[in-house]
């Protein structure tokens, strides 16, 4: 009896244990039911489910869209940090010119204070032979400037000359081997292209910032006289200002010059001058110490398609004369306000921007032939060029 009742026992575990691994098979591993003889064929006659990159070498694997860290290698040795210096006398406050407060205290508070007032930017060398493009606002009213290279040399700058109508300054150091940017070409610029900013962002070290172009020839910003900016989502900071903007391939672009913020520190909206620009400013500081810039003494203002029909013309090509100086080129001339520009030296005008653009890079008693249209019909005239008044009301804009 006792042997038969084991022997029940034995098998209703062995028979509980093959119902418990059949439904485990069954529930959590079903794939072990299926006959896996075919798996192989099906590996071998069809295409793998995953596609697998190949192996990329380290050194590819650092260039193009993975990393843009060979661009940055060339151009960050000629990105420097601008220190200046500037001593600023501090008036006495008001409470320590009270009658009463001198009463009892005399005057031995009421002295002015003298400190040296310092702050911090970015520049980059454009030459090897020692010319650095800067922002004018950076080195502005500056007693000293020091030029700190990312290899640890420093030299004390002077100034060669600035443009306050572009907000740019070129300075100039005395280095032996100094790296030099590559100049690149920012009239091909795109909507989309991939663009660096590298600067000394806050003080904390030579930084770089990536991003794309997110417009270009951004004007009326009422930053500068002569607007053209490019504009950028790579971050740009309070100490950026003077740096490079570079492409992909590590060529300069631009000047990074300011952004555009309600909390002082980046929102993704930041400009930069561009260097087919600042390269006519700087070339001009050079040779003559100055910007010498045409002028006709006109104001121009973009066409629109509705402004075109309201002055019943077939095409909103060229742009509408706002405004004449009085006595000036253009109103010697005979051009009017309403009247309509078409062309410059037989170079047809598309807007204002470019407009004030041709005019400015033009010789002082440069003769230049103007096409315009009053009141539906076409005319042309001529007219002499001069150098721009510095306190212009009209700067042909």
């Amino acid at each position: 009896m006792t042997f038969s009742k084991f022997l029940w026992f034995l098998l209703k575990t062995v028979t509980v244990g093959l119902a418990a691994a059949f439904l485990y098979v069954l529930i959590v591993q079903p794939e072990l039911m299926h006959d896996h003889s075919n798996v192989v064929e099906f590996r071998e006659s069809s295409p793998p489910p995953v596609t697998s990159r190949p192996a990329v070498p380290a050194a590819a694997s650092r260039t193009g869209p993975v990393s843009y860290s060979t661009s940055v290698e060339q151009a960050a040795p000629a990105v420097v940090n601008v220190h200046t210096a500037k001593l600023v006398t501090r008036g006495i406050h008001p409470l320590l010119d009270d009658p009463v407060f001198k009463h009892f205290f005399g005057d031995r508070f009421a002295r002015q204070r003298q400190e040296i007032q310092t702050s911090l930017g970015s520049g980059v060398i454009v030459s090897t032979k020692g010319y650095v493009l800067t922002n004018n606002h950076v080195i502005q009213g500056a007693d000293e400037i020091q030029i700190l290279l990312p290899d640890g040399r420093n030299a004390q700058a002077t100034v060669v000359g600035v443009d306050v109508e572009t907000d740019l300054a070129v300075l100039y150091i005395e280095l032996d081997n100094l790296p030099a940017l590559v100049i690149g070409d920012s009239n091909s610029l795109r909507v989309g292209d991939v663009a660096l900013a590298i600067g000394n962002p806050f003080g904390v070290g030579q930084t770089v910032t990536f991003g794309i172009i997110s417009a270009t020839g951004r004007d009326h910003l009422g930053i500068n006289t002569y607007e053209d900016f490019i504009q950028t989502d790579a971050a740009i900071n309070p100490g950026n200002s003077g740096g490079a903007l570079i492409n992909a391939r590590g060529e300069l672009i631009g000047i990074n010059s300011a952004i555009y913020s309600r909390s002082g520190g980046s929102q993704g909206i930041g400009f930069a001058i561009p260097v087919s620009l600042a390269k006519g400013v700087m070339k001009q500081i050079i040779e003559h110490g100055r910007v010498v810039r045409g002028w006709l003494g006109l104001e121009a203002q973009d066409l629109t398609p509705a402004l075109a029909e309201s002055f019943g013309l077939e095409s909103d090509q060229g742009v509408l004369i706002a405004g004449v100086q009085r006595n000036g080129p253009a109103d010697s001339a005979g051009i009017q306000p309403g009247d309509i520009l078409l062309s410059i030296d037989d170079i047809k005008v598309d807007d204002s921007r470019q407009a004030m653009r041709i005019i400015s890079e033009l010789k002082p008693d440069t003769m230049v032939e103007l096409g315009g249209a009053r009141d539906g019909k076409q005319y042309t005239t001529r007219a002499q060029i001069i150098q721009r008044p510095a306190s212009s009301p009209i700067p042909d804009r």
